[in-house]
């Protein structure tokens, strides 16, 4: 058994500069805000995702800060594509240190009214929001972590969410993928690790309460005030406000630096403590 020498450059031990960092869904809020703090910290940052339009206006905040990324157009359902962009940052960097796996979200017809039954949601709907974010995170693991089980390092870092880890009226589509996301992230790192040794490392981060533009409706009125499930959430948010989301990303450093060397298999809530109050 290799046991990892102790390191005393506190300088070096978050550092990600040089590593190779692939993000899917990387010109969306979160992945965009995650994509231009790891360029910022020295990665070579791959965004991975379908609109070149949309990536566009990510790589050129980037660029203006004199770090770089580029952008492959990769659908992440898509198995092909997701060979394709492998090849190609394989070709241009020898190597795959992260894959981190952002894209997903809501589908507006898997989320419920207030009033509305389960019955009557479309099961069109709730496929398209399952497949979204548990396919579209088990794919990419698939095909980039090949590369990391032969290299024998890597770290993967998946997104959960605060809906997989209790029940969250409205979502039940969302709560469920985002739960088969934290269930085959602790399965991936056990496997990864039984197979390939200490170097692959696979975690997740539940973000708790953040407002962007995929849930604003649902957490601010019109008027600008905050809507009674917004009243709800910050009643079980001991720090009572919500986050921002630059504060994920020393989650992600952390989780893909030599800090986290002996950790996997963990889902990380960055949630400003609703996940450990019971309200009361």
């Amino acid at each position: 058994m290799r046991v990892k020498p102790a390191m005393t450059n506190m300088n070096n031990l978050f550092d990600v500069k040089g590593k190779v960092a692939v993000v899917t869904g990387g010109y969306g809020v979160l992945g965009s805000s995650i994509s231009k703090h790891l360029a910022a910290q020295g990665a070579e940052v791959v965004i991975l995702g379908r609109s070149a339009n949309n990536a566009q206006k990510v790589l050129d905040e980037i660029a203006a800060t004199g770090a770089k990324a580029r952008f492959i157009v990769v659908d992440v359902l898509n198995l092909t594509a997701l060979r394709q962009a492998k090849a190609e940052i394989l070709a241009q960097f020898k190597k795959i240190d992260i894959l981190i796996n952002v894209a997903g979200g809501n589908v507006a017809g898997a989320t419920l009214t207030a009033d509305q039954p389960f019955f009557d949601m479309k099961l069109e709907d709730w496929e398209k929001v399952v497949n979204l974010n548990m396919n579209g995170t088990i794919y990419p693991c698939y095909v980039f972590g090949e590369v990391m089980a032969q290299q024998k390092f890597g770290s993967i870092i998946n997104i959960s969410s605060m809906a997989a880890l209790s029940a969250l009226t409205r979502v039940p589509g969302y709560s469920a993928a985002k739960a088969a996301v934290t269930n085959f992230t602790q399965w991936l790192a056990t496997d990864m690790a039984l197979k390939y040794g200490d170097g692959v490392h696979v975690n997740a981060i539940a973000p708790g309460f953040f407002i962007g533009d995929q849930n604003r409706a649902l957490l601010i009125n019109p008027d600008g005030s905050y809507t009674d499930r917004s009243k709800k959430i910050l009643n079980k948010t001991p720090m009572n406000r919500f986050g921002d989301l630059s504060e994920l990303n020393g989650a992600v450093q952390f989780l893909c630096s030599e800090a986290a060397s002996f950790v996997t298999g963990v889902v990380l809530p960055v949630d400003g403590g609703f996940s450990a109050y019971s309200g009361v």
